[in-house]
């Protein structure tokens, strides 16, 4: 299969050429490895590769011969090779020696002692549309960040189309499969995480049935502010509820396998006295494992054009965030206690912001501008900054800027 180019790969030559290792994490199929393997001159793959765990439990040092940057995929089945992997850089004193890839987080006290310098850290989430060839990249978030959004043509998608990518998801390894098939490999995914994954992750004996009834509640709930109490409450089976915790125990072993990321809220300076809600929205990390959970498909998102508005805008959110990493910024939400949401709030690292609203139908843009509008009003701006960019992002239709300067951005248009 020919390697599809990641927004990551420029990333991961900038991070080689400046630290010790470079650590990229996401969920599996993602497409860590292949990315790692465009740049790695030699590779490990412990997750196949049972004489290299052997010889790990022998000298750790044998693995990490050769050369370089070596790649270490799957590292966390390891995990005794972190402090080898940063003696090892400390002792050679050059960028660039190893990639580490892992589709789980392993617990905090193992990486605990990185070392300013030594090794960073990557997200790599599945495609977005720009990455997969559906969005022609013609409205750039770099650009929106800056305050320069031109209007362009309308890229050609239908929402038909769009519920068909929601459907089958930015796996890179199904590219080539048609929707009924991708809807199939992402249910069969799906199934080997509550079975065998979320055990895994830390040794802990899960209900393969309570993890399901979980991950069901997940996408019923699909960006939005739902508790764990209202997850646990929706979780329950015959044999009654479940407690917060257990469920709160759940989500942290599914955040653990970066199968769900929630999306934190923004908290600027207001001007007006509204009390800023704290609550994550919550999301998987790619909508298609929300259509899977539900055991649901196109065709019935269709006649559900509300849900396909919440998966649209789960969407969004993770091409926003592929984007936003790339431009060392972050995704936020917004949302006070007057009922006044903003849907998407990138901000940088040095405090340049803008702000989307994300709506499935040109018909909402009026509603999605009133919004922005109002919220940018609301923000104290001698404190916060302006927004560079105030925009509606849509599934179809033309880009363009309104008379009152907000940006219609269709999906199709967007990229890094």
């Amino acid at each position: 299969m020919t390697y599809r180019p990641r927004i990551l790969d420029d990333l991961l030559k900038r991070r080689l050429a400046s630290t010790g290792a470079v650590v990229i994490e996401g969920p599996k199929a993602s497409g860590k490895t292949e990315t790692a393997r465009q740049i790695a001159a030699s590779e490990v793959l412990l997750d196949i590769d049972e004489n290299a765990r052997r010889a790990i439990a022998v000298d750790p040092g044998l693995v990490l011969r050769g050369d370089i940057p070596r790649l270490i995929d799957e590292w966390q089945l390891e995990p005794r090779i972190w402090n080898h992997i940063r003696r090892t850089i400390d002792d050679r004193g050059k960028p660039g020696q190893f990639i580490l890839t892992g589709s789980a987080v392993p617990a905090d006290d193992i990486t605990r002692h990185t070392g300013a310098g030594r090794l960073t850290r990557l997200r790599m989430r599945p495609m977005t549309l720009y990455e997969a060839g559906h969005s022609n990249g013609a409205i750039s978030l770099s650009q929106l960040l800056q305050g320069d959004c031109s209007g362009t043509s309308d890229p050609g998608l239908t929402v038909v189309e769009i519920a068909e990518l929601i459907t089958t998801g930015g796996w890179p390894g199904q590219l080539s499969l048609d929707t009924e098939q991708s809807t199939q490999a992402v249910r069969g995914y799906l199934e080997e995480v509550r079975r065998v994954d979320v055990d895994r992750v830390d040794g802990k004996r899960r209900d393969p049935q309570r993890v399901r009834r979980l991950l069901r509640s997940l996408a019923r709930n699909v960006a939005t502010e739902a508790s764990a109490t209202t997850l646990a409450a929706d979780t329950g089976g015959a044999e009654g509820p479940i407690s917060a915790q257990t469920v709160r125990d759940y989500l942290t072993a599914l955040e653990r396998l970066m199968i769900v990321e929630n999306q934190p809220a923004w908290a600027p300076h207001l001007r007006s006295k509204s009390i800023l809600r704290k609550s994550p929205k919550r999301h998987f990390v790619d909508p298609s494992l929300a259509v899977a959970a539900l055991g649901t498909d196109t065709s019935r998102l269709l006649q559900d054009l509300e849900f396909l508005g919440l998966l649209f805008e789960s969407l969004v959110i993770r091409d926003l965030r592929v984007y936003a990493q790339a431009n060392d910024a972050h995704v936020y939400h917004y949302r006070d206690n007057t009922g006044l949401e903003v849907d998407a709030i990138v901000e940088k690292a040095d405090g340049t912001w803008a702000a989307f609203e994300i709506k499935l139908g040109q018909g909402f843009v009026d509603q999605g501008a009133a919004s922005l509008l109002k919220f940018a009003d609301r923000v104290d701006t001698d404190r916060c900054g302006e927004p560079q960019t105030c925009g509606v992002i849509v599934a179809t239709g033309y880009g363009y800027i309104r008379n009152d300067e907000v940006a219609v951005i269709p999906i199709g248009a967007l990229g890094p």
